[in-house]
């Protein structure tokens, strides 16, 4: 006979939303992890002492966390997904009965409070120290590389940099155009490049018009991370202007704040050509003692079937070039009363071959054809650039490329998981909240998969 499902009526229920918590359930795992003891200690100098009691802030971080761990972008739907999912329920505290904040909730205090506290960096250094704890981060070896995420900004409503003026935004301008004002000196934004974008978003100044993607060209920001290689952990997150100079200068903050912060310092560093120019690898080399498992920016290869600057011998002692036809290439042929540094305003030495040795020599046609004699420059910074040259094709060099593949799955797992391939909030300041959320979620799935209950480290 066929069963019908009758609905009794009860008065009481007996119901434990403990027990109806799956034992793996990921957000179980995470909350193993997440201390917010701290998070509440920083907050409160930034509530009033009187009033009315505010919505709690470990409520609103938790569901946040909630949203971007589970790809949720819309506040809207998260508080409509908090308030019908038991397992959310249960990582927010909220019981079976507790009222879930209304959605304004969250604008209201992200742009006050929570930005004024720089209460994400705290939570993301946070949960980095819990990765710390748990064996999880090292010091061998750190990865860096950048990903472009599209603002939240219409082609259609931008204007041409031609037509821009900034003196224009006025204090009743939108909060991302004050903003940008604002960061007009910042080496991450304004002042990463003299360049000007070709179009300007008025919704969003400091986003940049990019056509990286070699597709259509769109309005975006860049998230850096430093990665530690052994375990995939972020050890930094930094937003900046997509563009290369921003982002290299980038690495360079996030390298030094982690030492600062963390005590950590990497014994190498690996990345892609991007970040091999002639003063980042000096940077590193010099300054950091860190050994750059980086390709280098170099552009010194000819395609015309001429001689590279490759082919070409330099001697360090003698400081001169030696041609592939066993002739000298110098900075300066005679001597002068005030010596010169023969260092141009491009950072270049530029080493000169004679005029008589070109003009008899057999390889001209192959070195110099369209030139009285052969020039060749130099960076001052080159011998740092010959340090990486030299690492290349090492077993060291090839095993560190094949780790740094690890930040390139975390932009994957960022945008097609956690689904941020396009930001939700605009400015520097929305897009440094959306990161650093965004980083911290990854950390902490990553915590609850590596570290789950019952695990024991080795002694």
């Amino acid at each position: 006979m066929m069963g019908i499902q009758a609905a009794t009526a009860r008065f009481f229920y007996d119901f434990c939303l403990d027990d109806h918590m799956p034992k793996d359930h990921q957000l179980r795992g995470i909350d193993r992890h997440l201390d917010l003891d701290g998070i509440r200690a920083a907050l409160k100098p930034f509530y009033s002492s009187t009033g009315r009691p505010s919505i709690d802030p470990e409520l609103m971080i938790r569901m946040l966390l909630v949203g971007y761990c589970q790809g949720i972008r819309s506040e809207r739907r998260l508080c409509e997904e908090v308030h019908l999912n038991l397992a959310y329920r249960w990582f927010c505290r909220l019981g079976l009965d507790g009222k879930v904040p209304d959605h304004s909730t969250f604008s209201k205090n992200r742009h006050g409070r929570f930005r004024e506290s720089d209460i994400w960096r705290q939570l993301f250094e946070s949960i980095v120290e819990r990765c710390m704890a748990e064996g999880l981060v090292g010091a061998e070896g750190f990865a860096v590389d950048a990903s472009l995420i599209a603002a939240d900004a219409n082609k259609q409503r931008s204007v041409p940099s031609s037509d821009w003026n900034p003196a224009e935004i006025k204090d009743d301008a939108c909060r991302a155009a004050r903003e940008y004002l604002e960061t007009l000196d910042d080496a991450a934004f304004g002042a990463a490049s003299p360049v000007t974008p070709k179009f300007i978003a008025r919704s969003d100044p400091a986003a940049q018009w990019t056509g990286a993607h070699k597709g259509h060209a769109f309005f975006a920001y860049a998230t850096n991370y430093l990665i530690d290689t052994d375990h995939g952990v972020i050890v930094d997150v930094e937003a900046t202007r997509a563009i290369r100079q921003a982002e290299v200068g980038a690495a360079q903050t996030m390298l030094e704040r982690t030492e600062e912060r963390f005590g950590l310092k990497p014994d190498y560093l690996v990345a892609d050509t991007a970040y091999g120019s002639a003063d980042n690898l000096a940077w590193l080399v010099k300054r950091k003692q860190i050994t750059p498992h980086i390709p280098v920016f170099d552009k010194s290869a000819r395609t015309d079937g001429t001689f590279s600057r490759s082919d070409f011998t330099f001697d360090p002692e003698a400081d001169r070039y030696t041609c592939p036809a066993g002739k000298e290439l110098v900075q300066f042929r005679r001597a002068y009363t005030v010596p010169r540094a023969g260092i141009a305003t491009d950072g270049m030495r530029r080493y000169r071959a004679s005029k008589k040795d070109c003009d008899v020599c057999e390889l001209k046609a192959k070195c110099c054809p369209n030139d009285v004699a052969r020039k060749i420059p130099r960076h001052i910074e080159e011998d740092c650039r010959d340090v990486a040259r030299a690492l290349a094709g090492t077993p060291e060099f090839e095993e560190a490329s094949r780790r740094r593949k690890k930040v390139e799955m975390l932009f994957a797992h960022l945008k097609r998981i956690l689904r941020l391939g396009r930001l939700r909030l605009r400015g520097p300041s929305g897009a440094k909240d959306e990161f650093l959320l965004a980083a911290t979620a990854q950390n902490l799935r990553r915590l609850a998969r590596l570290r789950p209950a019952g695990f024991a480290m080795a002694a």
